[in-house]
C-alpha cells in the first residue's frame, strides 16, 4: 500500500523493510528453547516475574510496555526491543505513543538510543503494521 504521505515520517517508515522485530526474535527462538530445557526453573521464574510486573494494576499493560520498550533501548537489547515492541503493539501502543517514549530514551541516554531508537521504532511498526493492514500512515 502506497501511504498517502510519502514524505512524512509514517509515510517513508511504511514503504521501510523492517529489519528490527521478527528477524531478530526468529533466530532466538530456538537458542532461548535449548536453554530454557537446561534451566527450566530460571525460565519459570522468570516467567512468574514478568507476569506480575506486567500486570494490570495503577500502570495499565501498555504503559508498562512502553517503559520496557524504552528500557530495551537503553540496555541496547535488540531481542528486549523486539519482544517488546511486539507486546507494546497488542497492548494498543500507537505509533505517535512509542515515538515520544523513544524520545525520553534520547534525553536520559543519549547517544546510543539514537541508534537503538530507530530500531525499536522499526520493530515497533512492523508488529503495528501487520495487527493494521489497513492503517497505511495513520496511527
Amino acid at each position: 500500500m502506497t501511504p498517502c504521505y510519502p514524505n512524512t515520517l509514517w509515510g517513508i517508515v511504511s514503504n521501510m523493510e523492517h529489519n528490527h522485530g521478527t528477524a531478530v526474535q526468529e533466530p532466538l527462538a530456538p537458542l532461548a528453547r535449548n536453554l530454557r530445557q537446561a534451566i527450566p526453573e530460571v525460565y519459570a521464574g522468570f516467567k512468574e516475574l514478568h507476569s506480575s510486573a506486567m500486570a494490570d494494576g495503577s500502570l495499565p499493560l501498555k504503559v508498562k510496555e512502553l517503559i520496557a520498550l524504552t528500557l530495551s533501548i537503553g540496555s541496547q537489547c535488540d531481542g528486549c526491543i523486539a519482544a517488546h515492541a511486539r507486546s507494546a503493539s497488542r497492548a494498543g501502543a500507537t505509533k505517535e505513543e512509542v515515538a515520544e517514549a523513544i524520545g525520553v530514551t534520547f534525553l536520559m541516554q543519549g547517544g546510543p538510543a539514537t541508534v537503538y531508537g530507530p530500531r525499536a521504532y522499526d520493530a515497533f511498526c512492523e508488529y503495528y503494521d501487520a495487527q493494521h493492514p489497513s492503517s497505511g500512515d495513520e496511527s
